[in-house]
């Protein structure tokens, strides 16, 4: 790996091409003839001051990146090679696919995350950076660099395997709120030592554990309110599940940034990453998972034919069973798929569209009774849910009595996903007066303003 500088992201990218500096300036000065740009002409001391530091004036950012794109294979902007704005690297949700640059700007991004509080000046991709980024995180290859391999050996690349474990079923259990700090410094850690060095025989086990490390970071930052920095954790997990050789790993998490912009109210975002993550699933499971999820978007969007096809493909894929499953979408199964058909149907006839037999609540009482031990909140939100659902169906006594053990459970659960469901709930029994109803809406809104649910990073 290549020594400390002021601009490691270039540094790298120099090294990546195995270009002198001097082959690089006669390199950037032919460019910048054959583009009409003649007063242009480099040598080798500009780019040992650019990778110092100093940033070259246009439009020689341009001619760089595009010389060392053509070096390297892959292509590249300006804001890989660190040559725009101050902060863009760790602004954008792109990284640069590179072994030691990624781990850089996750390492970055977990500093600003853990000791600068930056949760209200990170931005939140939306639209089409969105989507472009995933696009190519799901399709890119990245460039291995340094040779180093003191990082990780098989004891540590074991740890970070338990540990991560250890975290996902605390998460599962217990919400983000408690665990993230833990988890974000943990994944510091592994961006640390995998700058030091990954040696090719763990590099599989070493990335995939990674990936499932940062999607947890990501998933508990959104369920603490923080998007943006979620959405910054994600990014990395798709890098990393490249890495490891498991690209149906990251259309996983793809469909995690779907689920945000769901509940952020973006759907149209929602389908576009959705549509990026079908092209690339292989495995029954994750084809299952992105057709679940696409029908929860058309409900969302109140499009019952096209919630009905997508949903009914996951049906399918669901009832013919899902083969072996790995671990990292082993959640993924008929309670969590018929969780995904309450919502679309609770959303359906909010919107006036459903037509179908089968209510909500319905969906919601398969959802319970088909779920797993350890998947206590996601138990919690079916239970919120269902007690909403009651509601909207007219049932207050029954939604009521729901409500009361959904509550007590919710209680013991640090999350703003469920805090979302909350506000569900005290939208739906509003209608209502009686005494019983009363004391649900005072519980659910003094626990729902424990947990906020609309910080913006």
């Amino acid at each position: 790996m290549t020594g400390r500088s002021s601009n490691p992201h270039l540094a790298l990218w120099v090294a990546a091409s195995g270009l002198s500096h001097g082959e690089i300036a006669r390199r950037i000065a032919a460019e910048a003839v054959r583009r009409g740009h003649r007063q242009i002409a480099p040598d080798a001391t500009c780019i040992r001051r650019w990778i110092d530091g100093e940033r070259p004036r246009p439009p020689v950012p341009e001619l760089l990146a595009a010389v060392l794109s053509e070096a390297v294979g892959q292509p590249l902007t300006p804001g890989d090679l660190g040559l725009t704005a101050a902060g863009a690297v760790l602004d954008t949700i792109a990284l640069p696919l590179l072994t030691e640059a990624a781990a850089q700007t996750l390492a970055g991004w977990t500093q600003m995350d853990l000791f600068l509080d930056r949760r209200d000046t990170l931005k939140l991709a939306l639209g089409a950076p969105l989507i472009l980024a995933a696009e190519r995180m799901l399709g890119g290859t990245a460039h291995a660099m340094g040779h180093a391999t003191k990082g990780f050996d098989a004891d540590t690349a074991a740890a970070l395997e338990e540990v991560t474990a250890f975290f996902t079923t605390a998460d599962a259990a217990r919400g983000g709120g408690l665990y993230r700090s833990a988890i974000v410094a943990q994944l510091a850690e592994a961006a640390r030592r995998i700058e030091n060095g990954v040696p090719p025989s763990l590099k599989t086990r070493v990335f995939a554990a990674t990936a499932d490390l940062a999607a947890l970071a990501g998933w508990a930052s959104h369920d603490s309110g923080r998007y943006a920095t979620a959405q910054r954790y994600w990014s990395y997990g798709i890098y990393a599940a490249g890495e490891a050789g498991q690209r149906d790993r990251g259309v996983e998490i793809v469909t995690r940034m779907s689920h945000q912009m769901i509940y952020l109210g973006h759907p149209r975002d929602a389908l576009g990453l959705l549509g990026v993550a079908a092209k690339k699933a292989t495995l029954p499971a994750t084809r299952a998972l992105v057709a679940s999820q696409t029908g929860r978007v058309h409900a969302a969007l109140g499009d019952e034919h096209q919630a009905d096809r997508h949903l009914g493909t996951a049906d399918d894929l669901v009832a013919d069973g899902l083969g072996d499953v790995p671990d990292w979408v082993a959640y993924f199964d008929a309670a969590e798929h018929a969780g995904a058909r309450a919502v679309s149907a609770r959303d359906l006839t909010q919107t006036g569209h459903d037509r179908s037999h089968r209510t909500a609540s319905r969906h919601f009482t398969d959802a319970l009774a088909l779920r797993r031990p350890g998947f206590d909140r996601v138990k919690v939100m079916d239970r919120v849910g269902l007690a909403a659902a009651l509601f909207d169906e007219g049932e207050p006594e029954q939604g009521a009595t729901a409500a009361r053990q959904a509550l007590d459970d919710a209680a013991r659960v640090d999350s703003t996903l469920v805090a979302s469901r909350l506000n569900t709930l005290l939208a739906a029994a509003r209608p209502y007066g009686t005494a019983a109803v009363e004391a649900v809406r005072t519980r659910a809104a003094d626990l729902a303003a424990f947990r906020p649910t609309t910080v913006a990073a």
